[in-house]
């Protein structure tokens, strides 16, 4: 092979593992959004609803603020077994890969970097650990008086996965 193919190809290894890394570190970030939602249910139909599922998703009430109408949830996030094995396989490719490309650069140096290998359930594990936490939703209920209707604006403040499930399940429109 060519003398530049192999650095230049190093080169680019070493920053898809560096991309890898960031990868792996950045799936058991938070995702906190706000969103708001509206609805043409009446607020004591509406906070029944919301109440019942957050229940149905283990989620329970946490805090009751009735001076800002404000009701705060919390419940355990459980890591997905999918993604910590997905994110293991990942690390032992990349640790593999590069591996490969060392063996091409240095021979003599190939046997321990493949022996990092060993090393990718490391990633799993950091998920694992990181992912499962307590998670808050907090909910502040508006009603809000037109000409012809009174409808309910809900402010929500809580991961992008569950406001999405939330939206999806009660089919509730976000606002602009």
């Amino acid at each position: 092979m060519d003398t530049a193919i192999l650095p230049s190809t190093f080169l680019l290894t070493l920053l898809l593992s560096v991309g890898l890394f960031f990868f792996i570190r950045a799936s058991t970030k938070d995702r906190i959004q706000t969103v708001q939602l509206l609805s043409e249910q009446d607020e004591a139909t509406l906070m029944s609803q919301l109440k019942e599922y957050f229940r149905s998703r283990s989620y329970r009430v946490a805090e009751v603020d009735r001076e800002q109408n404000k009701v705060t949830f919390e419940g355990n996030v459980r890591p997905s077994w999918f993604l910590a094995i997905f994110l293991t396989l990942l690390a032992a490719t990349g640790i593999v890969c590069l591996s490969l490309v060392v063996y091409l650069l240095f021979p003599n140096l190939s046997t321990p970097i493949l022996a990092m290998v060993l090393l990718s359930p490391l990633s799993g594990l950091f998920y694992w650990k990181k992912s499962g936490r307590l998670e808050k939703v907090s909910l502040k209920v508006e009603t809000t008086q037109s000409k012809q209707t009174s409808s309910s604006k809900i402010t929500v403040v809580g991961h992008r996965d569950e406001l999405s499930e939330l939206q999806r399940t009660l089919q509730i429109e976000a606002s602009e």
